[in-house]
């Protein structure tokens, strides 16, 4: 038997400000994302998460998280941008994604990272457009983490290629 490690790099930027300066596309990007959280429906948990998307023509597609009381049928804020891309811009490659959330209860100055499904989305839109999906997260302040590329994010990958 062997123990091994899995260490994944990533970028911390000290708020969005410092971002801007040495990334203003990214920047601009999570600003979209920020937006996006005005559009959830989140009577339940008061939690509004919001995603932006930019593609490779450089439009940019938001998402939001909807919750529903027949739960589990809400979908997650990067679910409804990654999804909305695709419908709109099928053969469009994603070059970046950006996750804020605020609630309405306490306040996030932690980064907020996607959950499980939405990770396994993210592998299977790098894996259709063969390139890597830079993965921007916020809190609604505070420090700002940059992964490049969705298996930074989620180790051991499954890939379509097995099916």
């Amino acid at each position: 038997m062997k123990k091994q490690q899995f260490i994944s790099d990533y970028t911390v930027y000290e708020d969005e400000k410092e971002m801007a300066a040495c990334a203003p596309a990214d920047a601009e990007l999570l600003l979209q994302a920020h937006k996006a959280t005005e559009n959830s429906y989140v009577p339940y948990s008061k939690f509004h998460v919001g995603a932006a998307a930019r593609l490779s023509n450089g439009v940019i597609v938001k998402g939001c998280n909807i919750e529903n009381s027949a739960y589990p049928s809400g979908l997650c804020a990067e679910r409804t941008a990654l999804f909305a891309a695709q419908a709109q811009y099928p053969d469009v490659p994603v070059e970046a994604i950006a996750i804020t959330a605020y609630s309405e209860i306490t306040e996030v100055t932690e980064p907020v990272a996607p959950c499980g499904a939405c990770r396994q989305v993210m592998v299977e839109t790098e894996q259709r457009s063969h390139i890597p999906m830079r993965i921007i997260c916020q809190g609604n302040t505070g420090k700002v983490f940059v992964f490049d590329g969705v298996e930074t994010l989620m180790p051991f990958i499954f890939l379509t290629k097995f099916l």
